[in-house]
């Protein structure tokens, strides 16, 4: 498996697997809502809404589509969605996005592509909702 290199938002430094906290394989799928802090890679499909501050690192041969909300979008696989990042989008040379991007910086090497509409606006505001509660998922006491 492949895991690849990317740049951490903050300091620019190569950030290597041990510095991702959550990973989407290849090979695998998952279709609902994803929130979370700090950098999660998908390598496999996802399909509906992402909601982080953090930084959503989309690898070469992934697939991402619905609606992405974050501090950072880093694509080298294929999103369809609308992008809000509140930090930068950076498409890599394999990186494809489809959809609306609305981001104050925008970083695209050669070989990437974005087909669809570009905003770039100074300060975009991210606001992150906390993940609602399944059925069963009540942990107060008597339950």
């Amino acid at each position: 498996m492949s895991w690849g290199r990317c740049v951490t938002p903050a300091s620019g430094d190569d950030m290597g697997k041990h510095d991702i906290n959550a990973f989407l394989g290849a090979g695998t799928a998952f279709r609902g809502r994803l929130t979370f802090e700090g950098v999660v890679r998908i390598d496999g499909e996802f399909e509906g809404d992402v909601a982080s501050s953090g930084t959503l690192v989309v690898g070469r041969g992934a697939r991402v589509s619905g609606t992405l909300v974050l501090g950072q979008l880093q694509c080298d696989g294929l999103v369809t969605a609308d992008v809000t990042a509140s930090a930068k989008v950076v498409v890599h040379a394999s990186g494809r996005i489809a959809g609306t991007v609305r981001t104050p910086a925008l970083v695209m090497e050669e070989g990437g592509r974005i087909d669809g509409e570009v905003a770039m606006e100074p300060s975009v505001t991210v606001t992150v909702e906390p993940p609602a509660m399944l059925p069963g998922d009540d942990n107060s006491p008597g339950s």
